[in-house]
This record gives C-alpha cells, sequence and structure tokens, in this order.
C-alpha cells in the first residue's frame, strides 16, 4: 500500500516507443512516480524485486514470456496490483479477460494507430486507474473456477428479476455469484463496465462457470427463469415488462455517470417494472455508478445488496450505496449467492 503522497510504478512493455510514453504521461502526475522500465517479463521480475513497486503497469504480448504466464506467477509468489495496457481487440478479449481472472485489477487500451497521440488522449484514465490499482484489495491466488456441464434449461417466464452491477474487479465476482446459482434462478441481468469488444467474450465465459444459460443481451429478447443477460458494451440495457413478461431493451442514449452501459441505468428501469419484485446486488467497482439506482430499488420494496469493503476491489461504488442507505445488507461476496437463493426460495 502506497502513502498518502506517492504511487510508485514499473512500466513493462516491450515497445521502447511505449515505454517512454507511458514514463512521461505517468510521470506528470505528481502523485505517481515511475521507479524503473522493463522491456520484458524477466527483466521485470529483477526490478520487481529491487524497486517493490506500488503498481505494475503490463502488456500482455512480450517476447520471452507471456503476460499472462507472468502475471499468473507474479500473483502467486509476490501479489502485486497490475494495470493492463494492451490493445483491446477483439482477438484479444480473451487475453485480458484470462488477465482479469489471473488477477490484474484493471486494463486501459492501448491505440491501434497513433500510438503517441492516443496514450496522451487517455492519460486521465490511466493515472486515474494506476492510483486506484494502488489503493484495491488484490484478490487472494486461486484456481481457475471449473467449467461446468449444463442441462437444458427450459424456455420459462420469470415472475422475478435479480439485477446486478459492477465495475473495477467485477469481472471474478460476478462469476464466482453465477457459478453457485441454480439452474432454476429468477432471471439475472448483469451491467458490467466492460468495452463492447468484451462483453459478449466475457458472457461467454461466464456461460462456460454458471448452470445458468448466459448470454449478451439483444434487444427485445425474453427475460427467462434460469437465463442471465449481460449489457453489451457501449449500450445501456434496461428491463421491459408486457403484460407478465419481461424483455431486455438496448439503447446508445448518452452515457450515465460517465458510463454506457451503466448501472443506473439498469437499476432504475428494473424498480420501475419489477418494483418488488427484484433483487439488486452492487459489486466492487470505482466510482458511484449504481448507488442511486440501488436506492430507488430499496424504496420500491426490492431487496438490496451491497458487496462489503473487506471483499471488494474497490469499494467505491457499494461502499457509496451504503453510504446513501440504499442497501438493506451489506455482505462479503462468498455469501451473495446463498443471498440470492434464500430470497428466490422464499
Amino acid at each position: 500500500m502506497p502513502d498518502a503522497e506517492v504511487t510508485t510504478v514499473l512500466i513493462v512493455d516491450d515497445s521502447a516507443l511505449v515505454r517512454k510514453l507511458l514514463k512521461a504521461i505517468l510521470s506528470e502526475d505528481p502523485e505517481i512516480r515511475v521507479v524503473g522500465t522493463a522491456q520484458d517479463p524477466y527483466d521485470a521480475r529483477e526490478q520487481i524485486k529491487a524497486l517493490s513497486p506500488n503498481v505494475i503497469t503490463l502488456d500482455v504480448e512480450m517476447p520471452k514470456m507471456d503476460g499472462i504466464t507472468f502475471l499468473r506467477n507474479l500473483m502467486r509468489l509476490r501479489p502485486t496490483p497490475v494495470v493492463m495496457v494492451s490493445s483491446l481487440t477483439e482477438a484479444n478479449a480473451d487475453v485480458t479477460i484470462a488477465a482479469l481472472e489471473a488477477g490484474a485489477v484493471d486494463y486501459v487500451e492501448k491505440p491501434k494507430i497513433g500510438v503517441a497521440d492516443g496514450l496522451t488522449a487517455m492519460a486521465d484514465e490511466l493515472c486515474t486507474k494506476v492510483k486506484t490499482a494502488a489503493r484495491a484489495r488484490l484478490r487472494p491466488f486461486t484456481k481457475p473456477l471449473p467449467e461446468i456441464v449444463k442441462k437444458p434449461i427450459a424456455l420459462q417466464t420469470t415472475d422475478r428479476i435479480v439485477a446486478i452491477g459492477a465495475s473495477t474487479g467485477g469481472t471474478e465476482a460476478i462469476a464466482e455469484i453465477l457459478a453457485e446459482l441454480p439452474p432454476t434462478c429468477p432471471a439475472v441481468l448483469i451491467t458490467q463496465h466492460i468495452p463492447m469488444q468484451f462483453s459478449r467474450r466475457f458472457a461467454e465465459r461466464l456461460d462456460k462457470l454458471s448452470p445458468l444459460s448466459v448470454s449478451e443481451a439483444t434487444d427485445g429478447a425474453a427475460v427467462l427463469l434460469g437465463h442471465a443477460y449481460v449489457a453489451p458494451g457501449d449500450q445501456h440495457m434496461r428491463l421491459e415488462r408486457s403484460g407478465a413478461k419481461y424483455y431486455c431493451r438496448l439503447a446508445q442514449d448518452p452515457p450515465i455517470n460517465r458510463h454506457r452501459p451503466a448501472v443506473d441505468a439498469l437499476f432504475e428501469s428494473v424498480a420501475s417494472q419489477a418494483g418488488k419484485n427484484s433483487l439488486g446486488v452492487i459489486l466492487t467497482g470505482m466510482g458511484a455508478d449504481g448507488a442511486g439506482g440501488l436506492l430507488t430499488l430499496k424504496n420500491t420494496g426490492a431487496r438490496t445488496i451491497a458487496q462489503d469493503r473487506d471483499t471488494s476491489v474497490v469499494w467505491g461504488m457499494p461502499g457509496e450505496a451504503v453510504k446513501r442507505g440504499a442497501a438493506l445488507e451489506t455482505l462479503p461476496l462468498s455469501a451473495i449467492a446463498a443471498r440470492i437463493k434464500d430470497w428466490a426460495a422464499r
């Protein structure tokens, strides 16, 4: 944990130009000090031993040892907050999701063209995420969740809704919850702050880990029992009711709380359309998105849960929800799936 003044950073990237640019950008922030740069994981390993940086920025595609292998070794032997800086392409989505699974705190997109201008344009995002990572609570090193063999799920209308919102650290928190939910669970709607290149792959990964049938939401999709729906990157997902049936509605209206998809968009719609027949869960994440929506859910008679401080990678969103009195319960991550099952069984 860094002191209140300065976060020390080690930059790991095989491109000399990128190392130079990242160093210049991070050094502009008075609360950040770049203590070293490394061109490959072996170089990085020695510098980590010598410099003990608070945060590491890491490219996943490097010579000698790939970034994922390096990251897994790091989290097992010397846990250190890592922010991935890589090209967030569709083809690279699996790699970045694997990095989050391995313990990376967050990621920043490396521009595909115009690297110098692109990196400068995302300077504020990079500095914010590095400083947030320095204060993050790292997940303990664990084996990946096992994939499961599914049984067919009947296409049955749901009468209740579970809405989950998350940001930084949320991909793994959501995976842990969904892995424990039964195939008879009420429908689950998920808004995770995630780039558009990643949401489909994220949903596919969740589908392999959960007894539920998980998919990226499509506009007008029927919301069914035993199914979970992930908001596509760059589109708000809302719940719509027609008679006794629920549907997903997607839209690209302006960002809310600087996010699209926004958790507040989901929670507000669930409060309006499902009210007391819903349960809202706000998980780890930076900022305050979802706190207002969770309060609206609570005020309509819904059950509301916030992840606790000790198990959140970043206690921003759930912390703000607790501060506003929006959460009826504050629970460790390991207890949330059980609470959802208890609620569903009533």
